[in-house]
């Protein structure tokens, strides 16, 4: 089969789209899918074809019937000084956006942040969780499966860790009971990558052990306790992926000359609106923008854009020390990895070489760098907005 014989084929719809694969190579399977939707449709997608990322790579792990590449603007903010337990140096942030402004207002918070001396940053906890359903007979019967877990748990543990060489079992906790059904909630360590296959996997092991010793029945690997991709108060409070703290001291001249506004306001805006604001609207994200910095940061270096929804969980805090400013920001869910996943697109690989954090031992690194932007992006919002500057930046930097 040639080329042309295979695009009429999907135009005739005597082919599928994922059997192109069978026939040719991946780049070629590529431009076939592509030159089909452009006949099918009369568009032109010349801008989609134009990529220098390995194909047949990204064709074995990342991406399914593909047809090219999605091009982002890319910026950069900083230089953005930290002082973490892991980062202590000065960074530049890649990041990938649509939005007009957002890049400018990172750089601000970052140059008040580095005069002041630059960014506390720790992270509290790290681990990954996956949490099935299982199905009993009975709140009984339940409650008997619950104390399986818990009487097991070294055996359970050592089950786990046999599927995977860097993985490793915490606890299981919380274990919901509802009715006849269990939601064991699995906390593993995953060490740089973000774990979710390997916490998968390892959690699929010991459900096997239970089928055996018991008549329960899994219903669903993931029984959306673990919480993946939506937001979720159990998150929020036992934390998920990488759990990082972010604060600064900023002198009361730098308010002033950086920020144009005062800490009385920053703090005000920061009540009003993030806190009673957030509050009123029932929302879990008792912030201003995380969203806006962690998903440009995880555009740029290859993380799962799904996970925005958690990484924009999160306090921010503002405090007036006699005219000084103490700002934090609280992400108790940032799922991020420095290896796997779409990490080793190309792209995004080199991302993570501008930020230093690429490959293996760098991942709580990489953590503390994004909380220090989000601050950074925060700080300056907050500040735009005390100080009534927010139109006229979009204005100036967000126009069409």
């Amino acid at each position: 089969m040639n080329k042309q014989e295979a695009i009429d084929k999907l135009l005739n719809g005597e082919m599928k789209l994922y059997q192109v694969d069978r026939e040719f190579s991946p780049e070629e399977a590529t431009n076939i899918r592509r030159e089909f939707l452009e006949k099918k449709y009369s568009i032109d997608l010349v801008n989609i074809s134009n990529y220098s990322l390995d194909m047949e790579k990204a064709s074995k792990r990342n991406i399914e019937n593909s047809i090219g590449v999605l091009q982002l603007p890319m910026g950069i903010a900083g230089p953005l000084k930290i002082n973490g337990q892991y980062c202590k140096r000065e960074v530049f942030v890649p990041l990938a956006t649509s939005e007009g402004a957002l890049v400018a207002s990172i750089n601000r918070g970052a140059s008040t942040i580095t005069a002041s001396g630059g960014v506390n940053t720790i992270v509290t906890s790290d681990f990954m969780t996956r949490a099935p359903v299982i199905k009993t007979n009975s709140a009984s019967d339940a409650l008997l499966i619950k104390q399986w877990f818990v009487d097991n748990f070294t055996d359970l543990k050592e089950l786990a860790e046999s599927t995977t060489s860097h993985g490793k079992l915490l606890k299981i906790d919380p274990i919901l009971i509802v009715g006849s059904y269990v939601y064991p909630r699995f906390v593993y360590s995953t060490g740089d990558s973000m774990g979710m296959n390997m916490v998968t996997i390892a959690t699929e092991k010991i459900l096997d052990k239970l089928a055996q010793e018991s008549d329960a029945k899994h219903i669903a690997l993931s029984g959306n306790v673990c919480v993946d991709k939506k937001p979720a108060a159990i998150n929020v409070v036992e934390g998920r992926g990488k759990s990082v703290v972010a604060d600064i001291l900023i002198p009361k001249e730098i308010v002033n000359k950086k920020l144009k506004t005062t800490a009385e306001a920053i703090v005000e805006v920061n009540i009003t609106k993030n806190l009673i604001g957030s509050a009123a609207a029932g929302s879990m994200a008792f912030n201003a923008h995380y969203a806006n910095m962690v998903a440009a940061i995880f555009l740029a270096t290859g993380q799962d854009a799904a996970h925005v929804v958690e990484g924009s969980l999160g306090i921010t805090t503002a405090e007036n020390r006699d005219g000084d400013l103490y700002f934090s920001v609280n992400l108790p869910d940032l799922p991020i990895a420095t290896v796997g996943g779409g990490t080793s697109l190309e792209v995004a690989n080199e991302g993570l070489n501008i930020l230093g954090v690429a490959g293996s031992g760098k991942a709580r690194e990489f953590a503390e760098i994004v909380a220090g932007t989000v601050l950074a992006g925060e700080l300056s919002l907050i500040g735009a907005l005390a100080a009534g500057h927010l139109a006229r930046a979009h204005q100036e930097l967000g126009r069409g």
